[in-house]
């Protein structure tokens, strides 16, 4: 009887316990080469990756990157522009699926396509690691448009190459009154990005947050919003040859990987803007 007893003590015990961390080490030549190349960025309180949406080869490299951090016990939070603020995977255990990590992060398949984004964030959450949203939320675009305070968060010469930004990533086929809106959501994104990076602080740990090359410039993203005291690093995942990046100041590193075939992105944006095509 006693021996019945102590052994559902025993397994109410291991019932009630936290699950371990599932960590995912893949013993691939590119994942150990990303693992060293990732030496050169750290320590570093926050590393910002900056991808090209479309790239594969992007999102297999940011898979690593945080599986790489997390077998080590470094990896504090993951920040996902491709989320907005308030979805979390916190209250997930590390035997989660992917439905239940969608559901948590209010996945919009149509516009992040879980294949992409799936495995990065679900090597997180298997390492009992958050995810969060960290993107502005749709709601609050329109209040940001008309918010003038925006203007003063970017040095001048800064504000004027986010407005240029804005004009080329659209084809030039916004209306010019359109631009100083469009950047005010830019900067407000940027802005609630580096809020969220704020809150999930550790020391001696990393925050990585998940978002477009854009978003993760030293001279015009989320840097610009960063305390003083955080140390971050920006990595820019370059689809093509990486001679050709922007100048060294507006990232601390660059990836190159292979080339995307060449598509006409403008062609797909006259499409969804006919009254401003000429």
């Amino acid at each position: 009887m006693l021996l019945a007893a102590a052994s559902l003590l025993t397994a109410g015990g291991c019932a009630g316990r936290p699950e371990l961390p599932i960590l995912e080490q893949t013993g691939s030549r590119t994942a150990a080469q990303t693992a060293s190349r990732l030496e050169a960025l750290l320590p570093a309180d926050v590393l910002l990756v900056g991808e090209q949406h479309d790239a594969p080869a992007h999102h297999e490299l940011e898979q690593q990157i945080i599986s790489s951090l997390a077998t080590r016990g470094l990896l504090a939070a993951v920040a996902l522009e491709m989320a907005e603020v308030g979805a979390s995977t916190a209250q997930l255990k590390p035997s989660s699926t992917d439905e239940q990590a969608r559901r948590a992060l209010k996945w919009d398949d149509k516009a992040w396509p879980w294949t992409a984004y799936g495995p990065a964030v679900m090597t997180a959450v298997r390492a009992g690691v958050p995810v969060l949203g960290a993107n502005l939320p749709r709601a609050q675009m329109p209040a940001s448009m008309n918010d003038s305070k925006l203007d003063a968060q970017l040095p001048g010469p800064a504000l004027k190459a986010q407005q240029q930004g804005i004009r080329i990533g659209h084809c030039n086929l916004l209306p010019e009154s359109q631009i100083q809106p469009m950047t005010r959501i830019q900067i407000a994104k940027d802005i609630t990005m580096a809020d969220t990076v704020h809150q999930l602080l550790l020391p001696g740990k990393t925050v990585v947050l998940l978002a477009g090359n854009g978003h993760v410039d030293r001279r015009l993203g989320v840097p610009q919003h960063l305390r003083a005291d955080v140390t971050a690093k920006a990595l820019q995942l370059r689809a093509g040859d990486a001679s050709g990046t922007d100048g060294a100041d507006a990232f601390d590193s660059v990836w190159a990987t292979p080339a995307l075939p060449d598509t006409d992105y403008c062609a797909g944006l006259k499409a969804q803007l006919p009254s401003t095509a000429k």
